[in-house]
């Protein structure tokens, strides 16, 4: 299973973050969800700062391209080994720094890659 840091992850039930810590929970992924709103998601609790994890696998973005630049730093001292920009939060600097770093960059929908097995 691959630890997953879901950035941009909120309380609200009908925000696709949301369903995503949901999801990859089901399907047995360790989750970190960090968002600008306290929380919790189904007994995971929604980290305000960013937290310090070793290990993380996958970053999948829910956050606008605007809204990620002051994430730039954690993001890449994390080292995960890719990130996915879901639709809505492609952005190509922070693309290009991941690569840069060699860490996988995909374009693509976590939800759609949980549910037809390639995740």
């Amino acid at each position: 299973m691959k630890k997953t840091l879901v950035l941009g992850a909120t309380p609200n039930p009908a925000r696709y973050a949301y369903a995503a810590v949901q999801r990859l929970q089901k399907y047995g992924h360790e989750v970190v969800a960090v968002g600008n709103r306290k929380g919790e998601i189904n007994g995971i609790e929604i980290h305000t700062e960013n937290p310090m994890e070793a290990g993380v696998d996958t970053i999948t973005m829910y956050l606008g391209a605007a809204n990620q630049e002051p994430y730039y730093d954690y993001i890449l001292s994390l080292n995960p080994k890719r990130i996915i920009f879901n639709p809505g939060a492609e952005n190509f600097e922070l693309a290009k720094m991941a690569q840069e770093k060699d860490i996988e960059v995909i374009y693509g929908c976590t939800l759609v890659m949980l549910s037809i097995g390639n995740y």
